[in-house]
């Protein structure tokens, strides 16, 4: 048979009073509908499991054997309930945050410490994503939010607010000509191999690469990397020279690989994305935070020295 906890719970209530009438006030039922639920426990095992004739009420001797198991079973389903619980309560206070390398820097940093102001008691859980997969992680919800870098492909379902504008620099091999100085133009680049990412989306590829460069001179592609790790040993080796953003330099460090600011381009922004459906309040806090980082960032600087919104 299977066996019903709810009325095991009464029948040990009921055992543990010793009278039927104060086991129904502690379980906020009538006495007589105790009994009967009782009773309809006894009818299913096919035994009597409490001595109604004495006083306080006592098990019977199936009584006894029944109730040191029915405790376990009650303490071990109390438990599973708690586990459970305690799952929805982390899950209504922790929010799964995705980034791909080196995007979780100090600005980053500065907009969890943001949401922690306003929610005091949420926990953030940083989950590093392959470059692949940033936006799709959010999508089959792997995680609740993601810091994207561009470009993205498909943002059908989502919702991209911006944190912050990255600067782009240009890894060299500390022996490259121009790795001594203090900026290169991306036209200095024109001729050098470029690193790629043969499982990483072309268009994802094309656009670090600065391709195509506005000389009109094609892109020559270099090595396929898959981490930050591989990029600077390719780097450092001089088989090709690598953009990327100026996050990465403050977090990667390789004595033979020098990380030159790149002027002529479009600084990076850093995007949070979230589900465009999300209706979650820690989302909504994580948004809001996003923005007012974006808003102490000011004016966005384009190429050619003006800022956003400046006229032509």
């Amino acid at each position: 048979m299977d066996l019903n906890l709810h009325l095991v719970r009464y029948l040990v209530t009921v055992l543990d009073e010793g009278h039927f009438g104060r086991a129904a006030q502690r379980l906020y039922i009538s006495p007589p509908a105790l009994s009967q639920q009782v009773r309809r426990l006894e009818r299913a095992l096919g035994v009597e499991l409490v001595d109604r004739s004495a006083h306080p009420v006592r098990p019977t001797a199936a009584g006894e054997r029944f109730l040191a198991d029915a405790r376990t079973a009650l303490a071990a389903a109390d438990r599973a309930v708690a586990a459970v619980e305690a799952y929805r309560r982390e899950q209504a206070t922790t929010l799964r945050v995705g980034f791909i390398t080196a995007s979780a820097g100090p600005r980053v940093r500065h907009m969890l410490a943001e949401l922690r102001r306003e929610m005091p008691g949420v926990s953030v859980r940083l989950v590093e994503l392959p470059w692949p997969e940033q936006a799709t992680a959010v999508r089959d919800g792997v995680v609740d939010a993601a810091l994207l870098r561009p470009p993205v492909a498909d943002t059908g379902g989502l919702r991209l607010d911006v944190v912050c504008h990255e600067p782009r620099v240009v890894a060299l091999p500390v022996t490259h000509p121009l790795a001594a100085r203090t900026e290169v133009s991306i036209g200095d680049l024109d001729g050098e191999p470029h690193v790629t990412d043969d499982e990483a989306d072309p268009a994802w590829v094309r656009w670090w690469a600065c391709d195509p460069r506005p000389s009109g001179v094609p892109v020559r592609y270099g090595p396929s990397v898959r981490t930050m790790d591989e990029l600077l040993e390719v780097v450092a080796a001089g088989q090709a020279v690598a953009i990327t953003g100026a996050f990465v330099a403050d977090g990667y460090r390789h004595p033979e690989v020098a990380m030159v600011p790149l002027d002529g381009v479009e600084p990076c922004p850093l995007s949070l994305c979230t589900r465009a459906a999300e209706t979650s309040p820690l989302v909504a806090a994580l948004r809001r935070a996003a923005r007012r980082l974006h808003a102490e960032e000011g004016p966005r600087p384009l190429p050619d020295g003006r800022t956003a919104g400046t006229p032509t």
